[in-house]
């Protein structure tokens, strides 16, 4: 343990100092990520930045979709006593007011991306249901997410060409998590499983013009629901917030497990009328642009003490059954309401309603 600056607040929650978390998991972690799109889908990027405090280390990527291409650039370091620290090599997160402001930086590089970009709350911050999940004897889940909508400005440079981010035109959303969850390879402890792997996973957060919404689903292959959460917000000056319950009704494109055209959700009030949102989908951001399930860069895996990276995927040469874990970039509506979102996606195993089989069958 040793004194850092985070010391010098009045927030401690255990008696150690901020560098010892409250638990020895190796799975412990505190994770950023953050989304922006321009209004109409032209231009999108992502961020992921976690630290990992029982594996020492921290990583992060930047990556923007365009014309095609996905383009990256992320990094790794060792975490060191600092949790304070939120860069690594080019990239770097700044709070300037909690839960309203931060600001994303993206360092001029070899691989010719580069960004500055302030986020700015739309919405209310929204705490979800606390997840809660084991695999046999071991907590696989045990974590807290907040999930907020913003609006962006600054710049984006592909290459020497610099994009205008303004807020009028660009939205977004993003999510802080901590807890434990599953990082850093597979975890060793315990028997190994007696079935195959199973999980689905769904969460779309949407803006459109005077709402924001938030819908979540995780469910067993049966359809019952570990986790789920439903909000429909009101955005600044007003910024209400109210609970929905949520169902879906999804398609599929033919030799994928990711969301197709005409893929609709409901999030209904207990004391309105339900708002049902139907999807167009543009395109499939893959999330192992920013380390969800990469072998050697996915989250809390050790690469090196001052490590960077980058390169890109050509979305048309990706096979989809090798990417189960995308964002679907899409146009949305709701009766006279137009927005514009993203349905983040999993399905592994066995997921009776929309007829999934086996560990892989694609539709």
């Amino acid at each position: 343990m040793a004194i850092t600056p985070a010391d010098d607040f009045l927030t401690h929650q255990t008696p150690y100092t901020f560098d010892t978390v409250f638990t020895s998991d190796r799975n412990f972690y505190d994770r950023y990520f953050f989304n922006g799109y321009r209004r109409d889908g032209e231009i999108y990027f992502a961020v992921a930045m976690g630290q990992y405090p029982n594996l020492g280390v921290f990583d992060c990527a930047f990556s923007v979709l365009h014309n095609g291409k996905q383009r990256y650039v992320r990094a790794s370091r060792a975490l060191g006593p600092d949790r304070l620290k939120t860069s690594a090599g080019a990239i770097s997160v700044e709070v300037l007011e909690p839960l309203r402001k931060l600001r994303v930086t993206v360092a001029p590089n070899q691989w010719g991306i580069s960004a500055d970009l302030v986020y700015e709350a739309r919405s209310l911050p929204m705490e979800e249901p606390h997840f809660n999940r084991r695999a046999g004897n071991v907590t696989a889940m045990d974590y807290t997410r907040m999930t907020q909508h913003g609006q962006w400005s600054g710049t984006i440079t592909l290459d020497g060409a610099t994009h205008e981010v303004r807020p009028e035109t660009w939205w977004g959303s993003r999510d802080h998590s901590w807890g434990i969850r599953n990082v850093g390879g597979r975890d060793p402890r315990g028997a190994p499983p007696s079935a195959a792997p199973q999980f689905y996973w769904n969460w779309a957060p949407l803006n459109f013009e005077d709402r924001c919404t938030l819908f979540t689903t995780s469910e067993y292959s049966d359809g019952t629901r570990w986790h789920e959460s439903g909000e429909i917000l009101t955005p600044y000056p007003q910024a209400t917030s109210t609970q929905a319950r949520v169902s879906h009704e999804l398609d599929f494109e033919k030799g994928t497990r990711w969301i197709g055209a005409g893929s609709k959700i409901t999030l209904t009030p207990a004391s309105a009328e339900p708002m049902e949102i139907t999807f167009t989908p543009l395109y499939h951001f893959l999330m192992k642009g920013i380390g969800y399930g990469d072998p050697k860069w996915g989250h809390g895996m050790w690469v090196g003490p001052d490590e960077q990276d980058g390169g890109e995927y050509i979305l048309s040469a990706e096979t989809p059954m090798a990417n189960l874990h995308v964002q679907t970039v899409s146009l949305v509506k709701s009766g006279s309401r137009a927005g514009i979102g993203i349905f983040e996606i999993i399905i592994m195993g066995p997921y009776a309603r929309y007829g999934f089989k086996e560990l892989m069958d694609p539709r």
